[in-house]
Formats: structure tokens, C-alpha cells, sequence
């Protein structure tokens, strides 16, 4: 049984990622957490501030927020109808990643996925900040689901890399039981700097090659330049599903959240975008 914790704000972008989710694992036991935080600022400001008139505030939104969860519980479940699939609601007066990270520990969350903006997000922007937040801090994989992706099924996953991590499965594990379970083909990608590879980045090679063994896989050398580009060529010719990356310490990954400018201009993924945290490499 597979335990998905999906953040929503009831935005069309968050219902998108929920529709996705459920066609992603439609053959597969699953129990979705469908989680709500609310956390009004005047709200706060004034329970600090002792004043009696707003102490009734935080029951209504929480009222709210659990009687729209509710609907959006019976709205899933209506609409897709999957006895494999269960649904759980929670609603938390907390900030977002608080209640993620609970929630991930208290239920052994596999895997999170949510949408890339909320009801206030720029088209222009790749990640939302709730987005860029949590991929920065979760402690287990994240999806997020762009709201302007044709749903299409993972049928070729690209994987860039540069050999600079010692793979094992728990890093991987979810990539390849959604690899099993649409017959995906992993395309991985790594850019020639003008060397060749060195022996650590051969072993790590060779480990990845091992991990991929009952998994359709082929490797890419692409010629030396920015990794942006190189990712956004070779998805346009081989059409990818998915773009699957390791946020890993000091990583280009890691960078692109250090530069939001980047965000805005060159690397706009209109494809679903899985990010792997370099805590599960132990």
C-alpha cells in the first residue's frame, strides 16, 4: 500500500494534481492524504495580542477548511470511483511544511505530489514558492504537476546526471515502481564537460546501470554546454512524461533555487517534475 500525501489550496492547479495522482497509480493500492493548512495572519497577530474578538476566528477557518476537504474527498471519489484508492482528509492550522513534514513521518509517506503554482501563481514562474519550499525540505520524494500538462502517462522518463552520486535503491525506489508500472523507458542524460568521466563517476555509472537492470533504460552523452539547455533539447526530441532530478548538496539543482531569475526564463518544465532529496542516500 502505497501512503501519497497531496497539499492543496483547492486552487484548479492543485485539483490537477490530485486528477494526475489517481490516473498516475489507478492500478495500484493506494491511501491519499489530501492535506489543508490555513494559518490567517490577522489571526495570529491578534490571538497574540489577547484580544477576545478574534478568538472564534480560527474555528471558522478551520470549519471551512474541513468542510472543503470533505468535498473535495467525495469529489475525487465520485469522479473516479477506484475501490483500490483511499482517501483520508486533514486540516492543519499550521504553516505548510510543519504539517508536511508530520505527516510524512506519522504516515510514512512514499511520495508527495502537488501542483507547481497556487490559486495566486504567475504563469511565468516555474515553481511556486509552497512548491520550491517543499522540495527544499522534504525528507522523501516530490511531483510536481504543472497546471498546462496535457495528462499523459510516464511513458518515457528523462533522468539527467552527472555520475557525481553513489546511487542505491532507496534514492530511486519510486522512480522505478512508476517506471514498472506504465513499462516506462529511462532516458539518462549526462553532459560531456571536455573529460571523460573519472573512475568514481564510472563506479557510480555502473551502480545506476545495476539499479536499472529490470528497468528499460538507455544512456546519453549530450556535448558539452548548460544543463538547462541540454534538458530542454533532448525532452523536445524524444518527448518525455516526466523529468526526474536528485537535489542533491551543491547540485545544479540545488543552485536553481538559489536563482530565481532562472525560474523565470529558461527553465519553464511543462512536463511533471520529480525531485529526489539526497537525504535518501543515507
Amino acid at each position: 500500500m502505497k501512503n501519497i500525501l497531496i497539499p492543496t489550496d483547492f486552487s484548479d492547479n492543485a485539483y490537477k494534481a490530485i486528477f494526475y495522482a489517481v490516473r498516475l497509480l489507478r492500478d495500484e493500492n493506494c491511501t491519499f492524504h489530501l492535506l489543508h493548512t490555513y494559518t490567517p495572519a490577522i489571526y495570529q497577530s491578534e490571538y497574540l495580542l489577547h484580544s477576545p474578538g478574534q478568538l472564534g476566528l480560527g474555528d471558522i477557518y478551520r470549519t471551512d477548511s474541513e468542510t472543503k476537504l470533505e468535498e473535495l474527498k467525495q469529489k475525487v471519489i465520485s469522479q473516479f470511483n477506484n475501490p483500490q484508492h483511499i482517501f483520508k482528509t486533514y486540516s492543519a492550522f499550521s504553516v505548510l511544511m510543519d504539517a508536511i513534514d508530520e505527516l510524512v513521518e506519522s504516515k510514512k509517506i512514499d511520495l508527495i505530489i502537488m501542483g507547481t503554482q497556487g490559486a495566486t501563481g504567475a504563469k511565468e514562474i516555474f515553481l511556486g514558492s509552497s512548491t520550491v519550499h517543499t522540495i527544499k525540505r522534504a525528507k522523501c520524494p516530490v511531483l510536481a504537476i504543472p497546471f498546462d500538462f496535457n495528462i499523459e502517462m510516464p511513458i518515457k522518463i528523462l533522468f539527467p546526471t552527472d555520475y557525481e552520486i553513489e546511487y542505491n535503491f532507496a534514492l530511486i525506489k519510486q522512480v522505478l515502481f512508476i517506471a514498472k508500472a506504465h513499462k516506462s523507458t529511462l532516458d539518462i542524460m549526462h553532459v560531456r564537460s571536455g573529460y571523460e568521466l573519472s573512475e568514481e563517476q564510472k563506479k557510480n555509472k555502473n551502480k545506476l546501470d545495476h539499479l536499472l537492470a529490470e528497468t528499460k533504460h538507455k544512456f546519453h552523452e549530450l556535448p558539452d554546454q548548460g544543463i538547462i539547455e541540454a534538458i530542454n533539447s533532448i525532452q523536445v526530441e524524444l518527448n518525455h512524461q516526466m523529468l526526474v532530478m536528485v537535489k542533491n548538496k551543491h547540485s545544479f539543482l540545488e543552485n536553481l533555487f538559489l536563482k530565481p531569475v532562472i525560474n523565470q526564463i529558461g527553465f519553464h518544465s511543462n512536463i511533471p517534475f520529480m525531485v529526489l532529496p539526497y537525504q535518501l542516500l543515507g
